[in-house]
């Protein structure tokens, strides 16, 4: 694909909505790896999701059907550990997160520690301990910088909506008065963070996203060609909404294979 600011070399991609629903793989999404794989073009598939580690994320996908390299997976783990080792390198954090989280800030040289931490990093969870929020509020009150991986309220289950990082950040805030710093979508942050992982360049590179409020206006402030998938979160009809618009919209994934 050559847009008015020269040829499209590498591709950022939203998971969920836009490659997979519920697990399974939507219409489309095999091929348009495959597509970036044959091209040799650059890429990343990007989540908010601070659960798992790329390499967990890696597996569920292909028990989708789904074959993608942990290396091009991108988290908001992953982002948030990039921006805290490029802030403080070397310092240390009271962790409430899985696996994805506490690795990724492993992995990038930080002490987990409940002990006068430099920062409290909170992520999704899917056993928020009252206990834990308590002592980040105590942690926080001290003088903790606050971090948190993205700021989604609630997230989605078999059952229907959970509370999501968003929402337990929020229980802190309102008993710190100290509002955290959002790492993960919508903040383009993650995206440069991601760009810098492939060597990509904004003025070359395109992002994928079934989300106006998320997707799209991260792409649109990291100075990205955005496209708008209508296969996940939002619906044609409220595209025109926005105060923003993406530089496409399509129905699917199916419908990008022929940019590559």
């Amino acid at each position: 694909m050559t847009t008015e600011r020269g040829p499209i070399e590498c591709w950022l991609t939203d998971m969920d909505g836009v490659l997979v629903h519920e697990g399974h793989a939507l219409p489309g999404a095999k091929e348009f790896l495959d597509r970036l794989v044959e091209r040799r073009r650059r890429f990343l598939v990007l989540t908010n999701n601070s659960i798992f580690t790329p390499r967990d994320l890696a597996a569920r996908l292909a028990r989708g059907g789904l074959q993608v390299p942990e290396e091009a997976i991108f988290t908001s783990a992953l982002a948030t550990a990039d921006f805290l080792s490029s802030q403080l390198p070397g310092g240390s954090a009271y962790v409430i997160g899985e696996a994805g989280l506490t690795t990724a800030l492993y992995e990038a040289g930080y002490t987990l520690t409940d002990t006068d931490p430099d920062y409290v990093v909170l992520g999704e969870t899917r056993t928020y301990s009252f206990e834990a929020i308590t002592r980040a509020i105590r942690l926080v009150g001290n003088g903790a910088r606050f971090i948190a991986t993205n700021p989604d309220v609630t997230g989605p289950s078999n059952e229907g909506p959970l509370p999501a990082t968003g929402s337990v950040a929020a229980m802190i805030t309102a008993a710190t008065g100290a509002k955290p710093y959002f790492v993960g979508k919508p903040n383009p942050m993650m995206f440069r963070s991601a760009m810098n992982r492939i060597e990509a360049h904004s003025e070359s590179t395109i992002m994928v996203g079934d989300r106006m409020d998320t997707d799209v206006v991260a792409g649109i402030e990291a100075g990205l060609e955005t496209v708008l998938v209508l296969s996940g979160s939002t619906a044609a009809d409220e595209v025109s909404r926005f105060p923003f618009r993406p530089s496409r919209v399509l129905d699917s994934i199916a419908d990008v294979i022929d940019l590559i």
